[in-house]
């Protein structure tokens, strides 16, 4: 007999796997079941964390790691899903404290070696707690449990927990020490890759994990194809021995390598040159081989997007390039953010909380916002002076935008004037915004909280419309400090594919801050003013939508990389330089 447990053939009559987690989740110690006295406890809920992209996470898997914070976990599970621990966890206020001094420490330093703006605000501290598997699993497990005082612990692990032969082991040895567990399954490597690399298995196909031992014997008389879980030191075993046992070396196979995450790549090849080939395959590999498939280029949906792979430069904070940076993953891209500018609070706070209090008092009909940090600005006034949103009765609200008529719905209010969605801008809020009637408004002035470096064209429209305009510095904004020498290495070598500016402040303090854009960089701007200051800069824009917003601007740079692939007009690829090679692969951010 085999000392390795046979292959699983999905299909018609595939049933063995699924008595298996039958037979195991039976040992399992259901939620309601009293303590027994045994102790208090909490669970190990073993969560299988799927192939590696997070959005491939069961809805279960999901809710356990969110509302859990610690964690024992593999070390190829991938930093996209160990991000969803503990996110609706209540962060202790210790380490918010922490935060704090730590990041008044990094200021005091940066002061004091001569910065003159304050550096980057650190990412926010979460509740959750990692280790990474070692030694004797179930003692580490245990003693989780007892530092979780009662709360569960996870045992994070790639792929489906119930289809690794060492993972069954754990969960038989943490049953047979007395610990509660739960299983949470998810999607294995073999099943999801080649559904990502565009092969079709069709109804039946066999899966192996080589990486714990293999029987060759039953591999190669198993239904194909085969969809092997290996790593590049098995590639030339698999060849070696299953060609040693009648397999044909032309077979078809293909290694694919950062299954399901926008760094996927898929090599094509044959069973007897599978040990040869040529190219990076780190991590965990899904190898897939057997007879004839069809034409991979008809399925392969995930690869063969416009952006696939691109990474693409985004200059703002992060929380303000959530939605852009979403938009560009849905093409396929890799967004980076980096803050260009930063706000600050206004040098003369007594005119804003004058401002705020004539709303109180009756004095305006409007108010204008012109962004996402105005209505902050605004809301934290409002907040400092014991007020709310009623205070706001019988004021009538204009925003610039959708994103920012978004932000004054997400306050409890509702705008009333937007301009028209091909020219959301200041222009555009001018031409719908009504004329001051004198025997029809009782109030005849406008609030405008903007930025300190606000231009003067919306003010000027208000005027000639016939309303007075308190024009109130609600925020500065500065430039923001240089961003690390890695992305400013990147940036400068062509190691971003593009970059997308916003606005003409974002083309200026990014060139300020670390430098202009290498050649092969494709330059995206959102409109005719950002494109202006891009140029007087010295960058060529390649990009300009035809309406100022920014899902407009994510399609049509992708439209463009589109044609300039099928014109086969790509930029060259950049040359990497040694050095830099690994760490700048890591800051320019996560790709699952």
């Amino acid at each position: 007999m085999s000392p390795f447990p046979a292959p699983a053939t999905r299909g018609a009559g595939a049933l063995g796997i699924h008595k298996l987690e039958k037979n195991l989740m039976s040992k399992a110690v259901p939620d309601t079941q009293p303590e027994l006295g045994k102790s208090d406890l909490g669970k190990v809920v073993f969560v299988g964390a799927g192939p590696g992209n997070p959005d491939l996470l069961t809805v279960r898997a999901r809710e356990v790691l969110e509302t859990t914070a610690n964690v024992v976990t593999d070390a190829a599970v991938s930093q996209g899903v160990r991000d969803m621990v503990a996110q609706q966890v209540p962060v202790p206020q210790e380490l918010l404290d922490a935060a704090e001094e730590e990041y008044e420490r990094i200021c005091a330093a940066a002061k004091e070696a001569g910065a003159r703006r304050k550096p980057p605000r650190p990412a926010p501290p979460t509740a959750a707690v990692f280790e990474e598997v070692e030694g004797d699993v179930v003692k580490q497990l245990r003693e989780a449990l007892e530092r979780a005082e009662g709360h569960d612990v996870i045992r994070l692990v790639t792929g489906n927990p119930l289809n690794r032969e060492s993972i069954k082991a754990e969960i038989t040895a943490v049953a047979n020490a007395g610990m509660e567990f739960q299983v949470v399954p998810g999607m294995s490597l073999p099943s999801t890759v080649p559904s990502f690399a565009g092969i079709a298995l069709g109804a039946t196909y066999t899966e192996a994990d080589i990486t714990e031992g293999a029987d060759w014997d039953a591999l190669a008389s198993a239904t194909q194809p085969l969809v092997l879980q290996a790593t590049a030191d098995d590639l030339p075993v698999i060849s070696a021995e299953l060609v040693e046992r009648g397999m044909p070396a032309e077979t078809e196979a293909y290694v694919t390598v950062h299954g399901t995450t926008r760094l996927q790549r898929t090599h094509e090849t044959t069973l007897g040159t599978l040990g040869k080939l040529d190219a990076e395959l780190p991590g965990e590999l899904v190898v897939t081989l057997g007879r004839s498939f069809d034409d991979r280029s008809k399925y392969s949906w995930w690869e063969n997007r416009s952006l696939y792979g691109w990474r693409v430069l985004v200059p703002r904070t992060k929380e303000q390039a959530a939605a852009m940076s979403a938009r560009l993953a849905g093409h396929g891209a890799i967004p980076q953010s980096v803050p260009t500018i930063s706000v600050e609070p206004p040098r003369n706070p007594a005119q804003m909380d004058r401002a705020i209090k004539g709303i109180v008092e009756g004095r305006y009909k409007w108010v204008v916002f012109t962004s996402v940090n105005a209505v902050s600005a605004v809301w934290k006034k409002i907040a400092e002076l014991g007020l709310d949103a009623r205070d706001f009765a019988g004021v009538h609200l204009a925003a610039v935008g959708q994103k920012t008529a978004d932000a004054i719905r997400a306050k409890g209010m509702v705008p009333e004037l937007l301009p028209p969605a091909r020219k959301q801008n200041a222009e555009g809020l001018v031409e719908v915004f009504p004329n001051y009637v004198e025997d029809i408004d009782a109030v005849g002035r406008v609030l405008l909280p903007r930025a300190d470096i606000a231009g003067e064209t919306l003010v000027n429209g208000l005027l000639d419309l016939g309303w007075e305009v308190d024009d109130v510095v609600a925020y500065r904004t500065v430039r923001a400090a240089p961003p690390a020498a890695e992305i400013r290495d990147m940036i400068k070598s062509g190691g971003f594919d593009a970059v997308a500016f916003t606005s003409p402040s974002t083309v200026r303090n990014l060139v300020g801050i670390a430098g202009k854009p290498h050649a092969r960089t494709i330059i995206a701007c959102i409109g005719p003013s950002t494109k202006a200051a891009a140029e007087e800069v010295g960058l060529r824009v390649d990009v300009v939508p035809e309406v100022a917003d920014v899902p407009t601007l994510v399609d049509a740079l992708a439209d463009h990389v589109a044609a300039l692939r099928a014109a086969g007009n790509l930029p060259a690829p950049r040359k990497k330089r040694r050095s830099r090679k690994k760490s700048a692969s890591t800051t320019a951010g996560k790709a699952d």
